[in-house]
């Protein structure tokens, strides 16, 4: 499963919204500098969808808000 998602980083809460079935927007704690939110995105989606973190891949948007997130599914 692929999703959009757009990240806000150096949130003073994590949340995950659903914009649509294929499209999310995710706050982070974490800040925008050296992978950190990348990793914190990670950490998140991971105990939101009950997977672990080598079946949540990153495709596009490493340095970018907007993500495009791969889940792979058992």
């Amino acid at each position: 499963m692929k999703l959009l998602i757009r990240v806000k980083p150096n949130s003073r809460k994590e949340k995950i919204e659903k914009i649509k079935d294929t499209e999310l927007r995710v706050w982070v704690n974490q800040r925008a500098h050296d992978g950190l939110a990348n990793s914190g995105l990670v950490e998140l989606l991971s105990s939101y969808y009950g997977l672990p973190k080598s079946r949540i891949n990153i495709l596009k948007g490493r340095t970018s808000k907007t993500k495009v997130v791969e889940i792979i599914e058992y």
